[in-house]
């Protein structure tokens, strides 16, 4: 079993909820880097789409979370749940086990509505443009291809499969 994990996926993929199933199961310390960055565009009264237009301007905002990322895996012994955290482990050459969960984009609009009660419309909307956002932030300022899933120790297509059989696949992997 690694020391560490990172679980990285786009929004609805299930990453929150697989980082805390392998949490309880494990019982390894959990640390989720969204909360950092959605406290951050809290502070500034502004909705993720507006905060992640913003960080396009401001690098020295990623580059704050991604150090604070770092650090937190270099303690070892955590499961980081983050967009970067498996490239941030890769670059930064710190062992750990590396996770993507990947989903179609219908059925991660479906997951987001539901989860935050807003039309499904609305939500994909939103959540195209947190992503392209994203994208040219982190191909600007790391030359990072998100889609680029070479660094992975495991991906996992969530679409049809129930969070048990996610956590199932990524343990067995883990063991092997």
């Amino acid at each position: 079993m690694p020391d560490s994990i990172t679980i990285g996926g786009l929004p609805g993929s299930g990453t929150t909820t697989t980082a805390r199933r392998l949490h309880e199961q494990l019982d390894i310390p959990y640390v989720y880097a969204g909360d950092l960055f959605r406290e951050m565009a809290r502070e500034r009264d502004m909705s993720l789409a507006e905060f992640g237009a913003y960080c396009e301007e401001h690098p020295e905002v990623d580059r704050s979370l991604d150090q604070k990322q770092k650090v937190i895996l270099m303690a070892g012994n955590v499961i980081l749940e983050g967009r970067l955290a498996g490239w941030i482990a890769h670059r930064n050459h710190i062992p750990c086990f590396k996770l993507w969960l990947t989903c179609n984009a219908s059925e991660r609009a479906r997951r987001i509505a539901e989860r935050e009660g807003d039309p499904v419309d609305q939500v994909r909307r939103e959540m195209q443009e947190r992503e392209q956002s994203e994208k040219k932030r982190y191909r600007a300022f790391y030359d990072i291809d998100l889609d680029d899933l070479s660094i992975y120790d495991l991906v996992i297509d969530t679409a049809d499969l129930p969070p048990r059989d996610v956590v199932e696949q990524a343990l067995d992997a883990m063991n092997r």
